[in-house]
């Protein structure tokens, strides 16, 4: 049986398909965003982009809001706990060319929660309620939102907040199947997200393990969900979205990538890299992509990635990276590489 059925849009936009790149701080830069679309993502959404307008002139949040040269739709996540400051967050992104605002009540990190913003906020139904309603009357495009299950175990009450969502109108909700408390540990649950998807006529996109083709449809027809939100398993794989779509579609894995295409995936991602961030910068955030990529290459085994990992960073140049990469993703590069000891010249 396949699952091919395509979710209901959100605003004016319709899903071409079911799978889509969860929104991750430091990672789902325009760079990567703009991959993940061009290797069949349906959907993504950018870097958290903190309420606080007056911390828009730095240089990361100058970067998380360039969304250049993107296609549509443009999403753009917000963060805070200010209901008024997240109205106004809204209007401006929405100026600067933001297509969709996406509201974020799922992220975990203390920094965020200490702030009570991200799921902190699900302890205080009144303050979502009053948010939901401000930033969904400030703007004329699409307002979605990404929450969890609940703060804790004992208070899993996203369907409280599911509801408040849909009668504020809110276009579409992403749920991870975890409370706060667990932050990325233990395993997913999928049962409030069916739950929740009962209940609201609105698309509901299922997050949290997505791991696999088969797991995405695994989850898709437990639940009932419109689509599955995939995070952290497309990091070193991008082309886990058109392989989950293949899936869907076809009920059947496509091929892997072979070498050669993974080769220009991922020297056409650094190139992008450096040339968004800047050689120094650049050269910093390639190395954790590459070590991502590495972690997925299955050529090699994990202590060889380890060690290969070692050599990419202590590369501080553009020009040995991409003579790395060059050597990495070429046949019989684990006895070259390792052989060489240090590549860092």
């Amino acid at each position: 049986m396949t699952l091919t059925t395509l979710p209901a849009s959100i605003g004016p936009f319709a899903l071409p398909n079911r799978v889509m790149l969860a929104p991750m701080a430091g990672v789902t830069d325009r760079p990567f965003r703009q991959l993940c679309r061009r290797l069949g993502a349906g959907w993504v959404v950018g870097e958290m982009v903190t309420s606080d307008p007056s911390l828009w002139h730095t240089r990361k949040s100058q970067l998380r809001m360039d969304h250049r040269g993107e296609p549509d739709p443009r999403v753009v996540q917000i963060a805070g706990g200010d209901a008024e400051m997240l109205a106004q967050a809204a209007r401006l992104n929405a100026d600067l060319g933001a297509q969709i605002i996406d509201i974020n009540m799922g992220c975990p990190a203390k920094k965020v929660c200490n702030k009570a913003a991200g799921s902190a906020l699900l302890r205080d139904e009144a303050l979502v309620a009053e948010i939901l309603d401000a930033v969904v009357a400030a703007v004329d495009i699409p307002v979605t939102l990404k929450i969890r299950t609940g703060w804790c175990a004992e208070s899993n009450n996203a369907l409280r907040i599911a509801r408040l969502a849909e009668s504020a109108g809110i276009q579409s909700l992403a749920i991870h199947g975890r409370h706060r408390q667990q932050r990325y540990t233990g395993q997913a649950e999928y049962d409030t997200i069916a739950e929740i998807k009962s209940h609201l006529a609105i698309p509901v996109i299922a997050n949290g393990d997505i791991t696999s083709p088969e797991k995405a449809a695994e989850v898709l027809a437990y639940t009932g969900a419109d689509a599955v939100m995939v995070g952290r398993a497309a990091q070193g794989n991008p082309w886990i979205f058109q392989q989950i779509s293949h899936y869907l579609q076809h009920g059947e894995r496509m091929a892997l990538p072979s070498l050669a295409e993974r080769h220009q995936v991922l020297h056409g991602h650094v190139e992008a890299l450096h040339e968004f961030y800047g050689t120094t910068m650049g050269v910093r955030i390639a190395r954790k992509h590459v070590g991502w990529y590495l972690s997925d290459d299955q050529r090699f085994t994990p202590p060889q990635q380890r060690a290969l990992k070692q050599q990419f960073n202590a590369l501080a140049s553009p020009e040995t990276q991409f003579d790395w990469i060059n050597d990495a993703m070429a046949p019989g590069a684990a006895s070259r590489l390792l052989a060489k000891g240090s590549h860092a010249a």
